[in-house]
């Protein structure tokens, strides 16, 4: 089998509330994104899926939205007043339903582009040049 992988990236800032550590601290990430689509069995065509479709998929649901934004759990009270806060003065945020962690932000993108990309396999989710999560279904 064949798998091929696309790589978008997009910076955000975001919190991890009730974090023990230092990102319980407003802070940002340049995310690198990678999508990866395996080639269905049986296919013997030479090419998975055109990279051009592939970053265009990505770029339009992912980057699009989650680029020089907030990102913030709407189930955090000071998420939502620091999401408040940046509205209010015409910054871009991004709500949403769970903690921002790698690992959820690597479920979430992949449950977003598996109904647009036949044959997706994998999302992974870089917070830094050697620290990912994966999610693969």
């Amino acid at each position: 089998m064949i798998t091929v992988t696309k790589t978008v990236k997009f910076d955000a800032a975001h919190v991890l509330t009730n974090h023990r550590g230092l990102c319980k601290n407003l802070h940002g990430h340049t995310y690198r994104v990678d999508v990866s689509v395996a080639q269905a069995e049986g296919d013997d065509r030479d090419m998975v899926i055109d990279f051009k479709d592939l970053k265009r998929i990505a770029t339009e649901t992912v980057c699009d939205r989650f680029d020089h934004a907030f990102i913030y759990n709407t189930g955090s009270a000071g998420e939502c007043e620091i999401a408040a806060v940046v509205e209010k003065n015409g910054m871009r945020t991004v709500a949403l339903p769970f903690r921002s962690t790698a690992e959820n932000l690597a479920r979430y993108f992949y449950g977003a582009l598996k109904p647009l990309i036949p044959g997706l396999s994998a999302v992974k989710v870089w917070e830094t040049a050697d620290s990912c999560a994966e999610y693969v279904e």
